[in-house]
């Protein structure tokens, strides 16, 4: 593989299809972080890097349609979680490759799909995925996977359909199917809460009150 992939051959989609269990049942992606929703800080992030970008959304979808992106729930009530969203993504798009983020990443790289897009290419892959430093409890700091930011070749589609009907959920176990390249974003400068995500009101709030 020698061409390149220009942001113009990418769909964003931002995954805001989660029940939010863990913050109470509250359509999380549309919680407040600095005033503006979190689902519009991922989109404003992420826009400027792809050619457009749609949203996952199982409810409140005309309040995500208020951001200015097409908004699309899963194609099934048998809840996949993350991989039903990026079957969306992959059934609706209509650039040779999806970006997928979660909408609770307020702070998600300004690099990121180009970062992903040269690991592709290098490595011929089928995916990217990214994998940022975590501290565990031990304060033990550990390059971690994240499989919910993946640059996904569009032609999986089919694969991603096989998966979900025999059951398949995670993440993982998909991408293992197929030649994928981690990238890991633990450079000099690169922002430690990049990734950081939101699961309940306390996390919400402490990264609002975290450096920038």
């Amino acid at each position: 593989m020698t061409h390149t992939i220009a942001p113009q051959d990418i769909t964003g989609l931002i995954l805001a299809g989660g029940r939010g269990s863990r913050m109470g049942g509250v359509d999380k992606g549309l919680q407040n972080f600095n005033g503006i929703p979190l689902a519009l800080h991922t989109l404003m992030r992420l826009g400027p890097q792809v050619e457009s970008v749609m949203v996952n959304a199982n409810r409140n979808l005309s309040a995500y349609e208020s951001f200015g992106s097409s908004v699309w729930p899963d194609a099934s009530a048998d809840f996949a979680g993350p991989l039903s969203g990026f079957l969306v993504g992959l059934e609706r798009a209509e650039t040779p490759y999806v970006l997928t983020v979660p909408c609770d990443t307020p702070r998600l790289p300004l690099d990121l799909a180009e970062r992903l897009t040269q690991a592709l290419v290098r490595e011929d892959a089928d995916i990217a995925m990214a994998a940022a430093p975590e501290t565990d409890e031990h304060g033990q700091t550990h390059i971690r996977t994240q499989p919910v930011f993946c640059l996904i070749k569009i032609e999986l589609s089919e694969s991603l359909v096989k998966f979900i009907h025999g059951g398949g959920r995670k993440i993982d176990a998909w991408t293992a199917q197929h030649k994928t390249v981690v990238v890991p974003f633990d450079a000099q400068g690169d922002d430690p809460l990049a990734f950081a995500n939101v699961n309940t009101l306390n996390e919400l709030q402490a990264l609002e009150n975290a450096a920038p």
